[in-house]
């Protein structure tokens, strides 16, 4: 079968619901110490076969192995950079309602990109269980910075954030055409740092530990582009956005005007997925920024935190609304976020998540006429 390359009128974030084997056997291991690598990396395998073939038989063209072999969408990724390590303290980051486990990265030494990175062989093992396009989504450059405090950063050259900045982007660009030399054609960054620099409370935050916001979000579109520019024409680049998931909680609010400019104008990033599920997104109008071409936006109008499945008229209701703005040949749909961002997942069903996955391919079966549309 010749499967049609990205980009897709249907896509989802990445990652998916852990069953009940996965966390099983992820407990064993990590907290009961009675478990081999090599055991959960079967059971894993098995798990990750079963949801690529559930995500095949609904008809999307992009799968992931749904995060399974990962605790965090994000810590994961980067406690294997060389430089980066992850601590266990007494609090963790405050959600709405919930706090995250109280891990956190800190940066020890110079950053790179090591060859052995497990994701590239995370990435390895998608590819030959799948009969379409494997997508791997890896945190994106600006979450080295946003989620590494100052007093956690070690290396003296690294007080300044240009120098920081610059070593990320060398580290990500690296990333880039290591999974590219692995066979990814399509990669994303989940840098939704963009979004929380959209809202009142973490423009403060970052003010207070001496950041300019609105500086920060062209250093981190800077720091993008930077990584992706070279990457060869036939390797395609997405960007998630949204405002944190947790437990079907959040963590910041706000429009996306004070960033839209430069995540679709400055970052050289192919197609967005953004949050826009609830009224904590803001409005539709800064898709009017997104350049003429063949950039594509995947506006989230499905959401992942509530099991309520959207109605399919509402749907192309929205869509009528953000044709105003933007070409409606440069949308298409995805659900607003993953449906597990950590392992713990939200607070959905598998069956929920499935009317999910399906409703977004029937959407782009209404409007364009189908998923490769």
């Amino acid at each position: 079968m010749t499967v049609p390359k990205p980009p897709y009128r249907a896509d989802h974030v990445g990652s998916l619901l852990r069953p009940e084997s996965v966390k099983a056997a992820r407990k064993k291991r990590f907290e009961d110490k009675q478990m081999s690598a090599e055991e959960l990396r079967a059971i894993e395998d098995d798990a990750i076969r079963d949801v690529v073939k559930m995500q095949e038989d609904i008809g999307l063209l992009a799968v992931t192995d749904g995060e399974y072999r990962r605790s965090w969408w994000h810590y994961d990724f980067l406690g294997a950079l060389t430089g980066y390590e992850l601590e266990e303290r007494e609090e963790g980051v405050q959600f709405h309602g919930q706090k995250l486990r109280p891990i956190y990265p800190t940066i020890k030494g110079k950053l790179d990109f090591p060859a052995d990175h497990p994701h590239v062989e995370h990435f390895r093992f998608l590819a030959g269980v799948t009969k379409v396009t494997p997508k791997i989504s890896i945190p994106g450059p600006s979450v080295c910075h946003f989620r590494t405090l100052p007093a956690d950063i070690a290396p003296a050259e690294y007080k300044d954030v240009e120098v920081l900045t610059a070593d990320i982007a060398a580290t990500y660009k690296k990333a880039v055409q290591t999974f590219y030399d692995a066979g990814c054609r399509y990669l994303q960054m989940d840098d939704i740092f963009f979004a929380y620099l959209c809202d009142p409370k973490h423009r403060a935050d970052k003010k207070e530990q001496g950041f300019d916001p609105d500086w920060l979000i062209d250093r981190y579109a800077w720091m993008m582009h930077e990584a992706i520019k070279d990457r060869p024409d036939d390797m395609l680049i997405g960007m998630h956005m949204c405002r944190g998931n947790f437990r079907s909680t959040y963590a910041a609010e706000g429009g996306y005007d004070p960033a839209a400019d430069a995540v679709f104008n400055k970052t050289g990033v192919d197609i967005f997925f953004m949050e826009y599920d609830t009224d904590r997104s803001g409005g539709l109008e800064p898709l009017r920024l997104l350049s003429k071409g063949k950039q594509r936006v995947l506006p989230g109008f499905i959401t992942t935190k509530t099991g309520d499945l959207e109605d399919l008229d509402d749907l192309k209701r929205h869509f009528e609304e953000a044709s105003k703005y933007a070409d409606i040949d440069q949308l298409g749909i995805a659900p607003q976020c993953g449906f597990a961002s950590t392992e713990e997942g939200n607070l959905v069903t598998y069956d929920d998540q499935r009317r999910k996955l399906e409703l977004v391919v029937r959407t782009a079966e209404a409007i364009w006429g189908g998923v490769a549309a």
